[in-house]
């Protein structure tokens, strides 16, 4: 990682993890890099409800962390692409069984279910 938001504070491995993944975006927006290189604007349109302000300071902070790679294109426009580097992509593989647990258990499974459950109880 390039940058360590809080040197020496870190109880454990997955408190690490969480201080370069936290909030409701972030994750989103791997994501949405797993697939291929976006643009700002894709990557807008890709997360509804996202604000500019919010994409552009965590994209600047994935940057920072080493997990997302800012290319600058000398064009007129301007044209610039976000794309994850080796580190992201490794993080989006650690990520994929979350995903996958919350897709079994929250989406279409366990929690469907025990919801069901409680309101005929």
């Amino acid at each position: 990682m390039a940058t360590v938001r809080r040197p020496g504070s870190y109880e454990c491995g997955i408190d690490a993890a969480m201080d370069v993944i936290g909030g409701k975006w972030k994750v989103l927006i791997l994501w949405a890099l797993n697939e291929r290189p976006c643009r700002f604007g894709e990557l807008r349109r890709n997360l509804p409800g996202i604000t500019e302000k919010v994409l552009a300071s965590h994209l600047r902070e994935l940057e920072e962390d080493g997990i997302v790679h800012r290319e600058a294109y000398d064009e007129v426009p301007p044209h610039v692409e976000y794309s994850l580097t080796a580190l992201g992509v490794s993080l989006n593989a650690a990520l994929a069984p979350l995903g996958a647990w919350g897709r079994e258990n929250i989406l279409g499974g366990a929690y469907a279910h025990a919801s069901a459950r409680e309101t005929t109880t």
